[in-house]
């Protein structure tokens, strides 16, 4: 048996044991839109950067029966929110609200757009010397500038 049929046979075997969906039946249109739009709301525990709903992880699926569940069972979607907070953190949402240290994440990149504009303006503007100009002796007041004269126009 070759390495990569090894692999696919372990898989399989393994796959077989990995939490599946809990079997929920499909709610009503009207429901599992807010089944999949609560879902895309929520971020997957095991995948970077993706919603339950855009998951195919085993524990976004249940996750998603957790939400088809809540929602079959009544609950708005400021409770179904505050479900998974309450048991995961700010961290389960992709978009967090924005107060408190969340704030700094909302205005962070604005704030250093704004520096960054600043920077841009100030280095590309003419720069003023600050050298003040200085009136130059007629001739007679300096006796060096005299001989310099001199020899320059001989």
């Amino acid at each position: 048996m070759s390495v990569s049929a090894a692999m696919l046979t372990l898989t399989l075997a393994l796959g077989a044991f990995a939490p599946q969906q809990a079997g929920s039946a499909p709610l009503t249109p009207e429901l599992e839109l807010r089944v999949q739009a609560l879902g895309k709301l929520i971020r997957c525990p095991v995948c970077q950067g993706l919603s339950i709903a855009d998951s195919s992880s085993a524990s976004a699926r249940a996750q998603m029966d957790k939400v088809r569940e809540l929602i079959a069972a009544g609950q708005t979607d400021d409770q179904v929110r505050a479900y998974f907070v309450a048991r995961y953190g700010e961290w389960a949402l992709l978009e967090p609200p924005a107060h408190g240290f969340n704030l700094l994440v909302w205005l962070g990149p604005l704030a250093l757009l704004l520096v960054g504009l600043v920077v841009v303006f100030r280095t590309g503007r003419p720069r003023k010397t600050g050298l003040v100009p200085v009136a130059t002796p007629a001739a007679g007041e300096d006796k060096y500038l005299d001989a310099i004269r001199a020899e320059v126009d001989r």
